[in-house]
C-alpha cells in the first residue's frame, strides 16, 4: 500500500524527523492561501504515488504569490505516469548544501531489514544502484537487536556527514527505523535529506510502503489510503475479497491460491501468451466471489480470453461452476473461457457445466495451451 509524500512525511514527524512544515491543498485557491501564510519562496510539489514528479514538471520553485497560481494551475489536473494530479503539497524553500538519501527494506534474501545510505541524493535511486553501486552503503539490521550505534557511525563516515550533525544523523536514522518497524513498512526512503546552509539536516522528500500483509495490526491505514491513485479494478477486487493485480496481457487468470495463481502465469508464458492479471479467489471462495473475480477480470478491455485453473482443495469445484454460470448470466460473456476443475466435487462441476459454451480441459498444459491459441488466435 502507498502513501502520500505530505502522508509520510506525518509519520516520520511522528517519530522526531524533521520535515519541512508544509499544506496540502487540492485546488489553486487553497494553494495560493497556503503559501500567503508563510515566507518565500516555497515549493509547489505534486502529490501522486509514481516516481519522476521533478522531470514530468511537478515539482516547481515559486518566488512569489504569482507563481504560486501559476505553478499550482499547471500542476494540479496534471497527468504523471498515468496518474492525476490532485492534491499539491506547499512548503518552504530549504537552503539545500548537499543531498543524501536514506532507504530502508526488506532484504528477503538475508531476512534482515536492510538500512541503505548514500552520499548521491536528490536523485532515482535506482539509477544509482545500476551504474554506480559502489555509491550505496548496505547495512542489515538484526531486529532482536536494533540499530546499532556502530551502524550508525558507519553510516556517518560513508556520507561524510559533518562532525556537527552527527548527532541529528543518529536521531533521524533512529526514528526512520522506528518508523519503519512499528508501522510494518515494505519501503521508507527519503530522497533527499538536505543539509542545509545552517548545518541542519531536513527530510526534503518522503515516500512509504505499507506491507499489505500487516495492514490488521494497523486499522489506520484505512484513512491514508487514496484508492483514486490505485488501478480501479484492483480496488473493487479489494472490496470483494479478492487478490488482483492488473497485467498487462490479454488471458485473464482466475486461481485459487497464490503459489498455484504465479504457476499459472508462468505456464501462460511458457506457451507464448501474456496473463492480463493474478488473481486469486482464495482457499474458501463460493460462488459470489467466483462471480464478482470473473465480472472484475472480463472488465478489463485487453483480456480476450479467461482461464481458470482451480485446484479444489477446501475450494469445491461445484462452487466455481455455480459462480461461472451465474457470472454468464449476468454478464453476457462472448469471449471464450477455458477451465481446469480438479479436486473436491469435480464430478458435480463437470455436471453442471455439461452442454455449455465452456472448454474443459484435464491438465493445466492442456489448459494454458488452449488459451493461448484462443487469446492468439482473438487478438487485433
Amino acid at each position: 500500500m502507498k502513501i502520500h509524500e505530505y502522508q509520510a512525511k506525518a509519520i516520520f514527524r511522528d517519530y522526531g524527523v524533521p520535515v519541512p512544515a508544509g499544506t496540502v491543498a487540492s485546488s489553486v485557491t487553497e494553494a495560493c492561501e497556503a503559501a500567503a501564510g508563510g515566507s518565500f519562496p516555497v515549493v509547489v510539489k505534486a502529490q501522486v504515488h509514481v516516481g519522476g514528479r521533478g522531470k514530468a514538471g511537478g515539482v516547481k520553485l515559486a518566488p512569489d504569490p504569482a507563481a504560486v497560481k501559476k505553478h499550482a494551475t499547471a500542476i494540479l489536473g496534471m497527468n504523471i505516469k498515468g496518474s492525476t494530479v490532485r492534491r499539491v503539497l506547499i512548503e518552504p524553500g530549504i537552503d539545500i548544501q548537499t543531498e543524501y538519501y536514506v532507504g530502508m527494506i526488506v532484504d528477503r534474501a538475508r531476512r534482515y531489514p536492510c538500512l541503505m545510505v548514500s552520499a548521491a541524493g536528490g536523485v532515482e535511486i535506482e539509477e544509482v544502484a545500476a551504474t554506480t553501486p559502489e555509491k550505496i552503503a548496505r547495512l542489515h539490521i538484526d531486529p532482536a537487536l536494533g540499530l546499532r550505534s556502530f551502524q550508525i557511525r558507519r553510516a556517518a563516515r560513508f556520507l561524510a556527514i559533518p562532525k556537527q550533525a552527527e548527532k541529528a544523523l543518529a536521531a533521524i536514522l533512529g526514528g526512520f527505523y522506528r518508523a519503519f518497524m512499528e508501522k510494518d513498512c515494505s519501503l521508507a526512503e527519503i530522497n533527499p535529506l538536505v543539509l542545509t546552509g545552517a548545518g541542519e539536516l531536513i527530510a526534503c522528500d518522503a515516500k512509504i510502503n505499507f506491507d499489505d500483509n500487516a495492514a490488521y495490526r494497523h486499522p489506520e491505514y484505512a484513512a491514508l489510503r487514496d484508492d483514486a491513485e490505485a488501478e480501479p479494478l484492483e480496488v473493487q477486487a479489494r472490496h470483494a475479497g479478492l487478490s488482483y493485480v492488473k497485467l498487462d496481457g490479454r488471458i485473464g487468470c482466475i486461481v485459487n491460491g497464490a503459489g498455484l495463481a504465479m504457476a499459472t502465469m508462468d505456464i501462460v508464458k511458457h506457451f507464448g501468451g501474456e496473463p492480463a492479471n493474478f488473481l486469486d479467489i482464495g482457499g474458501g471462495a463460493k460462488a459470489e466471489q467466483v462471480t464478482e473475480a470473473l465480472r472484475i477480470v472480463t472488465a478489463d478491455p485487453a483480456v480476450n480470453t479467461v482461464l481458470f485453473n482451480i485446484f479444489g482443495g477446501i475450494v469445491r469445484c461445484d462452487r466455481v461452476a455455480e459462480g461461472i454460470l451465474e457470472a454468464m448470466r449476468r454478464l453476457d460473456l462472448v469471449i471464450p473461457i477455458v477451465l481446469r476443475l480438479v479436486g473436491t466435487n469435480e464430478d458435480k462441476a463437470r455436471a453442471l457445466l455439461a452442454g455449455t459454451s465452456l472448454i474443459a480441459c484435464a491438465t493445466m498444459s492442456e489448459a494454458a495451451r488452449t488459451a493461448v491459441e484462443l487469446s492468439t488466435r482473438g487478438a487485433t
